[in-house]
């Protein structure tokens, strides 16, 4: 019999200023694990990625990331008490109830690479 268990899957992030990249993550709350010239690896918890210095506009223009956290507000208390908006000339947007029961807040990164913080709500339609 096959043995077919998945460890772990990571996404290598686009980065166009690499060294800004990785310290908009760490202000974020990543913490940076390792790294090396073309790639950094950060981690929160048991949340990671693979940050690359690779930057390609409609790469970085189309590319999604998404964080199921447990308290999305603290999250966002966190993006706000470190100014990253103004710090890294970012957009964001606070935490709203989605219909398909989430509640998140989404934050671009300096590359252009939309993030999607969120937890797990009752949908509307559900008890």
């Amino acid at each position: 019999m096959s043995n077919m268990t998945a460890i772990e899957v990571k996404a290598f992030v686009p980065a166009r200023d690499f060294a800004l990249s990785k310290k908009f993550y760490q202000d974020l709350g990543f913490d940076l694990a390792w790294s090396s010239e073309d790639l950094a690896y950060l981690r929160h918890g048991n949340a990671t990625f693979l940050l690359q210095n690779f930057y390609n506009k409609d790469h970085a223009d189309n590319f999604m990331m998404h964080l199921l956290v447990e308290d999305v507000d603290s999250w966002w208390r966190h993006v706000q008490e470190q100014g990253l908006m103004a710090t890294y000339d970012v957009k964001a947007e606070p935490p709203a109830d989605r219909p398909w029961g989430l509640r998140d807040f989404v934050i671009i990164d300096p590359t252009g690479v939309l993030w999607r913080i969120g937890q797990n709500i009752a949908a509307p339609n559900q008890t």
